[in-house]
């Protein structure tokens, strides 16, 4: 089991040397994983990881409030207590599961959280950007469940399997190929 905690910087793309095909890739930020505790079977009764990153400045007394990432990784550590892992711990080529939060868009109507599309805009048509007709006839006589309307939309966690494509140690950065969910 290896993971850190990671921010993303933004997209751009690499031209593979073999090919000369582009890639599109997005550069993550890792500045320094710290492995704050490790879970064995015998005293927690499972086995994890936790990890934090992104120390901050101005934290006060209270130690919890000193990283802005804190997680935890289930599974049997490779690591020690006290260990920090950067982006050298990843392989050209190795692919990497990564999770992360989707862009919240708030309350989304059908065209944007579903793809629905749009009724006529002309010819007295009162139907541009509504769902349509959702009820059943008599029977059942009410809206069945899993229907496709309105409501919250993004905000999810999103995971996903992706390859490192570029590693660079000096400036803790790492390229994976693809998008990243988030902002």
């Amino acid at each position: 089991m290896k993971g850190i905690l990671a921010k993303k910087i933004g997209m751009t793309r690499v031209i593979c040397p073999d090919t000369g095909r582009m890639i599109p890739v997005t550069v993550l930020e890792a500045p320094g994983t710290n492995i704050l505790q490790v879970k064995t079977f015998e005293s927690d009764g499972y086995e994890s990881v936790v990890m934090a990153s992104f120390e901050r400045k101005n934290f006060g007394k209270n130690l919890s409030q000193k990283y802005k990432m804190i997680k935890e990784l289930r599974g049997r550590a490779e690591f020690s207590k006290g260990d920090v892992l950067g982006a050298d711990v990843f392989d050209l080529g190795e692919e990497i599961k990564i999770t992360g939060r989707s862009k919240g868009r708030g309350f989304a109507g059908v065209i944007k959280r579903h793809n629905f599309s749009r009724g006529p805009e002309t010819h007295g048509s009162h139907h541009h950007r509504e769902p349509g007709s959702v009820g059943m006839c008599a029977k059942p006589g009410r809206i069945l469940k899993g229907q496709k309307m309105p409501g919250h939309y993004g905000d999810d966690q999103v995971t996903f399997i992706t390859k490192v494509i570029k590693i660079d140690t000096d400036k803790n950065l790492l390229a994976v190929r693809g998008g990243v969910p988030g902002a």
